[in-house]
């Protein structure tokens, strides 16, 4: 059977299959190799996802055959400022640690043998927020100083935990004017922001071993048929 790759966050991940998306460029890339699957949440932060995870791990394969990897990517809501617009979907900084201990928990409880790679909130743009119909128009309800400090806590997590962590909210930085090309509105991905992160999990994946490599094609390629006797090719 083919590995499953399962993209598992709130609305940067449940976007990620519409035009120049980051879930759309992996399912291309592994094309041949493995299924993408999504289960993106928009506005959720991890208080909320804990009380469903029953819920989003139904039906994406069966235990006897774990997906490959998953990727985590909460934060963003968790780290909206408490006394803004977007209050209610705050967490404090120590349950938000301790909310993605307990859902990587969770996860390799279930499927022991899939790896797990939390991805930290991405950096925001506030001037960008302040033009987003969602907020009230004089103060952004997030802030990339907060997003920076739940960007540290979740690399802290990971890094207890053993386990892969791609830092997005570093790397977006490093690019010029990345508030603005990399970001449409102050914090979901442009096509290039989308890009940048498409690799970032590409690399991330061939450092735990999951690379067009290392694993097979599902069917005989084309350019592999032997010309004068196609169908020996599917003999086995």
């Amino acid at each position: 059977m083919r590995p499953k790759l399962v993209l598992f966050g709130d609305s940067i991940t449940e976007e990620s299959f519409g035009e120049g998306g980051w879930g759309a460029a992996l399912a291309h890339h592994f094309s041949r190799t493995a299924d993408v699957v999504l289960r993106g949440y928009s506005g959720y932060n991890t208080r909320w996802v804990l009380k469903v995870m029953e819920k989003v791990v139904a039906g994406i394969v069966e235990d006897e055959n774990p997906p490959a990897a998953v990727t985590v990517f909460f934060g963003a809501n968790d780290a909206s400022l408490p006394d803004r617009c977007s209050g209610f979907q705050h967490v404090p900084i120590e349950e938000y640690q301790q909310n993605l201990r307990d859902i990587c928990s969770f996860l390799k409880k279930r499927w022991p043998s899939t790896v797990v790679i939390l991805i930290t909130p991405p950096p925001i743009d506030e001037d960008g927020r302040l033009r987003d119909p969602y907020g009230d128009g004089s103060l952004p309800e997030r802030t990339n100083e907060s997003a920076g400090v739940f960007a540290k806590a979740c690399i802290a997590v990971a890094n207890e935990s053993g386990i892969p962590v791609i830092d997005v909210w570093s790397k977006m930085q490093q690019f010029p004017d990345w508030e603005k090309s990399l970001l449409r509105d102050g914090l979901h991905f442009t096509a290039s922001g989308n890009k940048i992160l498409y690799e970032e999990v590409v690399k991330t994946l061939e450092d735990v071993g999951l690379s067009l490599k290392t694993l097979p094609a599902d069917l005989p390629l084309f350019s592999d048929l032997d010309r004068n006797d196609p169908l020996k090719s599917f003999s086995n």
